[in-house]
């Protein structure tokens, strides 16, 4: 079996609290220079723009040296670089610490603000902003958060322990629990306890339930209701598929509210629109710490528009 190749530490620091990008030059090829390869794998680059960073001396080896534009094809030579950063409209909410210490920080993340970075979201998000905040370049997320939800993340300080906080949401050793504001329906009888199969596919945005064994279950629970108003729902998932409790609560005829993909696809809403945000929270997680043995219980101290103040969430106030 072939061994992995050791990494070395990226020479590059962060930027905005973005690792470098890392490349590893194929072990076989045709190519005669790092440019052509460098060109081929960029493919969504304009190759004038790798010519570009080659030669301000932008991509460099490990050594932290730049790669001289006609530097010879060396195979499994890593490079690295950073990418372009795109203007992004800033998020205008705090991002709450909840409790930090030497092994793990947790947030209360606002509504609108992603977890890492992934697509049009990269600075803006909330790895990044904790990273340059907290001065931690080191910080990991130990799982996500939608970004249209608010509510508990946990991210971890030491990269060494990542895995085993990962595996707490893996195996399920962690109690997640939500709250959702959403239409009240006198008919419907809760508590419940909803299993279905749910298909998300890629490039189609919102996921929907088949036939089959169920892969997503989740504890519905009604928790009060206002006379000519929503109701607020306690939602307690066993399984993390994308969208899940979206889906599950949409499927008993109460959409959450500010729901942009559930019961209908809408269209985008202008960038830096944040009104009327997806009335849906990570209200609590517990878990025993793999590392320390404490038994942790947080709770996010957020409330969701819709139920703090129904007409001016309505309204986009």
């Amino acid at each position: 079996m072939r061994r992995r190749p050791r990494v070395p530490p990226p020479p590059l620091p962060q930027r905005l609290g973005i690792d470098p990008v890392r490349v590893r030059l194929p072990l076989e090829g045709p190519w005669a220079t790092a440019r052509e390869y460098l060109v081929e794998r960029l493919r969504g680059a304009d190759p004038g723009v790798v010519e570009g960073m080659l030669a301000a001396g932008k991509i460099v080896g490990a050594d932290g040296r730049a790669v001289a534009p006609d530097a010879a094809y060396e195979p499994g030579m890593f490079v690295w670089f950073h990418r372009e950063l795109p203007a992004e409209v800033p998020v205008p909410f705090p991002l709450e610490v909840v409790h930090r210490d030497e092994h793990i920080v947790v947030v209360d993340k606002p509504h609108f603000l992603a977890t890492t970075p992934r697509g049009s979201h990269v600075t803006e998000t909330a790895l990044a902003r904790l990273r340059r905040e907290l001065d931690l370049p080191a910080l990991g997320a130990a799982h996500r958060l939608d970004r249209l939800t608010a509510g508990l993340v946990l991210f971890t300080v030491r990269p060494e322990e990542r895995g085993a906080y990962q595996a707490l949401f893996r195996d399920k050793r962690v109690r997640k629990e939500y709250e959702a504001v959403a239409p009240y329906d006198p008919g419907l009888v809760l508590p419940r306890t909803v299993r279905s199969r749910i298909v998300k596919e890629r490039g189609v945005l919102a996921a929907y339930e088949v036939e089959g064994e169920p892969n997503a279950v989740s504890r519905i629970e009604l928790t009060e209701h206002r006379d000519g108003g929503p109701a607020r729902y306690r939602l307690l998932p066993s399984t993390g598929q994308t969208h899940q409790l979206r889906v599950h609560m949409n499927a008993l005829g109460v959409p959450i509210l500010g729901d942009p993909l559930y019961p209908v696809v809408t269209a985008p809403v202008p960038v830096g629109d944040f009104r009327r945000p997806l009335q849906l929270l990570a209200r609590a997680l517990t878990f025993a710490d793999p590392v320390t043995g404490v038994e942790h219980r947080f709770r996010s101290g957020r409330v969701l528009g819709a139920w703090g103040a129904y007409e001016e969430w309505a309204a986009g106030r």
